[in-house]
Order: structure tokens, then C-alpha cells, then sequence
């Protein structure tokens, strides 16, 4: 059974770089502009973000400087935890990341070419560091009726969804950021059935993500027990700010940081 977490939610904007810039679409395709993510992400946190989540969606080697630069610039003037994802295969580069202002990683792909790099990130650098992105479909071919999925959910892999978010946890991931491929850029809600199959084998927070698209969708996602909720488009087109989200889940009774922790 699914419990709501004791701690405050924590609400967390997702910027989708490509090339230096902030996109977005649906279910990974037809993607388009949608800002610059150093000002985006400032606003965010001006708005009261809990943290920022930057996830380079091409990570290809010619963007990957890019990157770090975009990190650094983004640390000088976002005090909130910063969680970079895309194209991390490796210590060394867990290491340039943190050393260019990142507080957290996530780590998808790589981890399933090789799981053995969720045990030697987590040794190095500490559980709190490694954030598993898992990008999830249902499937009929899994017993849990879901896959991981890889390449932006183009490809799907031959992990059971759940299986595999029970193995990262024990392997020694920090947070489990689960994005339902089905679900992403829809707008029709968080796929609470998912929330819920990983909660129950899951040991760490888990990230809600994929779907937003109204109020009302973030409490029902917190109630089938994730830890936070990240959304990307809502945000970026001011459809909603951060501080409507938080008025909507105190509204559902759950709490929500304020104050000094968001300046």
C-alpha cells in the first residue's frame, strides 16, 4: 500500500538541454525551444524550486564542454541542489560534474550497459550523489507489465521496469528519478499505477516524473508515494510557477518547503 511521505515535497523544475538550450516535447520528439536554461533556472529558483534538474538530451562528445560550462555558469547563480542527467558513463565523469558545481548525478544508459557503475559511483561519492533516471513504457513482454527503456525511450531494453528499480536501490542509487515515457509531454497526469509499483520495492526517494499538466495532478503522484515531483513544460510556458504547486499540495495537506531553503 502506498504511503504519502512524512517530509515536505520538494518540487523540482526539469530543463531539457540540447545545444546550450532548454527543449521540449512529447514523448521525447518534435522538440522545441522553450529558453535559456542559466535564466530559467534562476527563475526557477527565485519561484521557490527545491532543486533543478538539467538533463542534456543529446550528450553527444561535441556538446558535452557545453555542458560543464552550462553547469558552472548555472552553480554561480542557483543556490539549490543541482541534479545534471545525460551521457554519464563514468567516475571520471561523475567527478568533472561535481567539480563544475553539480550536487547530484543521474545516470541512466550507462547503468544498464554496466550496473557494476551505480556500485562504483555510490562507493566513491556517496549514495546521495547518484540519482538512477529509469525511462519507463508498459510493456505485455515484462511481468510487472513495464520496461526501462533507453535512447529517450526509443529503445526498450530487456529489464523489467521494476526489477530493475529494486536492483539500483540495493545497489546503492540515492534517489530514483522515474519518467513514464507514456505519459511525457502529455499533460494528462503522472502514471500513478508506476509511482506506486516502484514504491513498493523501492528503499529511496522516489522523483514522480512525466505527465504534469494541471494542479491537480501533483498531489495524486505524492499520494502514490513519491518523495517529489519534477515537471519541465508547465513550467517553462507559464502555465503554472513553482509557488502554485506548493498552494495546491498544502491545499491537499501535504507539506512543502518555504522560506530561506528556496532564496
Amino acid at each position: 500500500m502506498a504511503t504519502e511521505s512524512s517530509l515536505a515535497v520538494r518540487i523540482i523544475p526539469c530543463l531539457d538541454v540540447a545545444d546550450g538550450r532548454v527543449v521540449k516535447g512529447v514523448n521525447f520528439l518534435n522538440l522545441r525551444d522553450a529558453g535559456d536554461p542559466v535564466e530559467l533556472a534562476t527563475k526557477y529558483a527565485a519561484d521557490g524550486a527545491d532543486e533543478i534538474t538539467f538533463l542534456d538530451v543529446t550528450a553527444t562528445s561535441d556538446n558535452r564542454s557545453t555542458t560543464y560550462d552550462l553547469v558552472t555558469r548555472t552553480a554561480e547563480r542557483v543556490f539549490v541542489p543541482l541534479t545534471v542527467g545525460g551521457g554519464v558513463r563514468s567516475v571520471e565523469n561523475v567527478t568533472k560534474l561535481l567539480a563544475s558545481g553539480a550536487d547530484k548525478v543521474g545516470v541512466n544508459s550507462a547503468a544498464i550497459a554496466r550496473p557494476e557503475l551505480i556500485d562504483d559511483i555510490a562507493s566513491k561519492f556517496g549514495a546521495q550523489v547518484l540519482v538512477l533516471s529509469l525511462d519507463i513504457k508498459r510493456s505485455d513482454r515484462m511481468p510487472s507489465g513495464f520496461v526501462v527503456t533507453t535512447h529517450g525511450g526509443r529503445q526498450e531494453s530487456e529489464l523489467d521496469a521494476i526489477a530493475w528499480a529494486r536492483e539500483v536501490g540495493e545497489r546503492g542509487a540515492g534517489e530514483l528519478l522515474v519518467n513514464s515515457m507514456d505519459a511525457d509531454g502529455t499533460k494528462d497526469g503522472y502514471d500513478l499505477e508506476l509511482i506506486t509499483r516502484v514504491r513498493e520495492v523501492a528503499t529511496v526517494p522516489v522523483i514522480a516524473s512525466g505527465g504534469a499538466g494541471a494542479l491537480e495532478h501533483f498531489a495524486p503522484a505524492i499520494k502514490a508515494g513519491a518523495d517529489a515531483v519534477l515537471a519541465a513544460s508547465v513550467f517553462h510556458y507559464g502555465e503554472m510557477s513553482v509557488g502554485d504547486v506548493k498552494d495546491a499540495l498544502e491545499r491537499e495537506g501535504l507539506s512543502v518547503r518555504r522560506g530561506a531553503n528556496n532564496a
